[in-house]
């Protein structure tokens, strides 16, 4: 039943949401404490997706950036830890003095 006197819906705002820059930002945080080596890749890929999406309007252009960032911090930091344990025989147990 349609009321006589009832506003109209406003219209939508034209700008698309980037679905792919949160993801690519999320996997970059979390790829930071948990799974680098498989979050970091992710955050990568999935932000250059995301980016290339922002340029053709999509928005959400400094959350693909930022993931992206972050995706790289997350290989490198895994490969240097994985270079620090295999110098150590495998084990992340350092002594110090």
């Amino acid at each position: 039943m349609a009321y006589p006197n009832a506003p109209e819906a406003a219209p939508r705002a034209g700008t698309r949401s980037n679905g792919l820059a949160i993801a690519s930002l999320v996997c970059g945080i979390v790829g930071l404490l948990v799974f680098a080596i498989i979050l970091g890749p992710l955050a990568i890929i999935f932000g250059g997706v995301g980016l290339s999406r922002a340029k053709a309007g999509a928005g959400h252009r400094g959350m693909a950036i930022a993931g992206m960032v972050l995706g790289i911090i997350d290989v490198v930091v895994f490969a240097i830890l994985l270079a620090a344990a295999s110098k150590h025989g495998g084990s992340m147990y350092v002594h110090f003095g």
